[in-house]
């Protein structure tokens, strides 16, 4: 307290002899630093020593069968009385004795988790930290060991419940936090097991949100640079104030130890599937039945939108949820049960977290205007059971490729198209329900290429307007240009696939 009021009548004597510049630099310098100072925790001392007890050791057991071993080639014929006969014969009978089955070979595996109910004895934790375990043990802070039951898990989100006996033991239940708050910058602390090393307290920021790193369809995941390792895997993201923020999930390490790239789960996202689990042992998704890809800028212009946002829908299910609502190929959703969608992945984590059976409104974009359409949810388990969602055939071998014959060449779009016959479909695996123009040609070094199209692709439809003849590609092209149009919006089929491509055009 003495050094710091002598530092501060020091530094008034000196700014009555500076100059006004001078003077307002260096409050600015102390107010930066005082603004520092207090977004540094003193210490994690208290908080720790609160939320050890609410985190736990997974531990699980599988068995796997012993890998079979190389049987031996037949033992050499060799004349009776050989010396080498008995060796080879002693040889042979000592490997057989080693061969004899030996039961299935126990594998282990060590994880985290945290406890949300103390009460009902449940416990989330990582799906792939239990997968195919065939015993489940839990450990609590002091030491103790529980066998656990698995009430429900969730490849999707990689989310699992466990239950433990409360018997004689008091469990401490941690608190929800909400995700959103927790903004790039704060302050976290990941507590788990790595490496078996049991209760392991780490601290970091929080270095990126909304990251997609392909481990499932609803990736959003917090970035931390918390020390996160193997055995951290379903332990708890804490905020400051001790509510849990995020599940420790993955980490992004070319060594295989904490490089400072963790992920975790956002725990909004958790909560909703957690619940789901502890209900009904399963998820229940909504499901709208699109198929939907990202509104580039290139797609933004050729529609007439100005911004690039929302999804756009490049097929629809039939007899899906969003095909009775009325949805079309080329809608793009903006907004979906009064939530804006600003990207396309959003979508369908917005969707899965809506009740089944719920009347939604969605705002699409359709040719210039909106227009908003209630769309009553299904389930996605079902519509996955059903076989809706993979009714695509492998395509079946090419024949040989015929004479192609003369075609339209576009040439500031690098790609020719041809009519689309019988021979054309049959040539390239293309569905009888797709009708449009054949691409015969691409330009590797044209916008096309550039788009990812390739000889074989059809042409179903330009600018939202369906396409029959390559006159109709011309006449669509050349509206594009009139209008003033940057891109053109083709919209392109590949097998069963359908999908829509912006290709800029040329400048005049």
């Amino acid at each position: 307290m003495i050094q710091a009021l002598t530092t501060r009548a020091f530094a008034a004597r000196a700014f009555t002899r500076l100059p006004a510049v001078a003077v307002a630099a260096a409050l600015g310098f102390f107010m930066q630093a005082s603004v520092a100072h207090a977004a540094t925790p003193d210490g994690f001392e208290d908080l720790a020593e609160a939320l050890l007890p609410t985190v736990v050791n997974v531990s699980t057991t599988a068995k796997v069968p012993q890998a079979q071993k190389q049987e031996l080639p037949p033992m050499p014929d060799l004349p009776p009385g050989s010396p080498f006969e008995q060796f080879f014969k002693d040889f042979y009978d000592q490997y057989k004795n080693n061969q004899q089955p030996q039961g299935d070979e126990k594998v282990s595996a060590l994880g985290s988790g945290f406890v949300i109910d103390a009460e009902k004895g449940l416990i989330v934790t990582n799906n792939h930290v239990i997968k195919d375990a065939d015993e489940i043990k839990v450990i609590l802070h002091n030491d103790e060991t529980l066998d656990a039951t698995l009430v429900g898990a969730d490849e999707k989100t990689d989310i699992a419940v466990l239950k433990v006996k409360t018997e004689g033991e008091k469990l401490v239940s941690t608190k929800w936090g909400d995700s959103d708050t927790a903004k790039v910058g704060s302050w976290v602390i990941a507590i788990g097991n790595p490496f078996g090393l049991g209760g392991t307290v780490t601290a970091g920021i929080v270095s990126a949100r909304q990251r997609d790193i392909n481990a499932g369809p609803y990736d959003d995941f917090i970035q931390t640079d918390a020390s996160i390792n193997r055995g951290n895997s379903g332990g708890p993201m804490f905020n400051m104030k001790g509510e849990v923020v995020g599940i420790n999930t993955a980490i992004f390490s070319p060594s295989g130890g904490s490089v400072g790239i963790g992920f975790a789960v956002p725990s909004n996202i958790v909560k909703g599937v957690v619940d789901q689990l502890v209900k009904y042992g399963k998820t229940k998704r909504g499901w709208l039945g699109v198929r939907i890809q990202e509104v580039t800028p290139e797609i933004a212009d050729s529609l007439g939108m100005g911004k690039a946002r929302g999804a756009l829908v490049s097929s629809v299910t039939p007899d899906g949820p969003a095909a009775k609502a009325g949805v079309q190929p080329g809608d793009v959703i903006l907004s979906f049960n009064a939530r804006d969608i600003e990207h396309m992945r959003e979508l369908p984590r917005q969707v899965a977290e809506t009740e089944v059976g719920k009347s939604a409104p969605v705002i699409v974009f359709r040719k210039g205007k909106t227009e908003t359409l209630p769309i009553v949810l299904g389930q996605l388990e079902t519509a996955e059971a059903s076989g809706v969602l993979g009714d695509e055939k492998p395509a079946a071998e090419k024949p040989a490729k015929p004479e192609a014959p003369k075609g339209t060449e576009l040439s500031d779009l690098g790609l020719t198209v041809v009519p689309l016959t019988d021979k054309g479909r049959e040539t390239y695996g293309i569905d009888k329900k797709l009708n449009g123009v054949l691409i015969s040609k691409v330009d590797a070094d044209g916008p096309a290429a550039d788009k990812g199209l390739a000889e074989g692709d059809v042409i179903a439809a330009i600018d939202q307007q369906d396409v029959a003849t390559t006159q109709d590609v011309l006449s669509r092209i050349a509206s594009a240009k009139k209008a003033g149009h940057t891109s053109v919006l083709f919209f392109v089929g590949r097998k069963q696939d359908l999908r829509f491509v912006a290709i800029k055009l040329k400048a005049k």
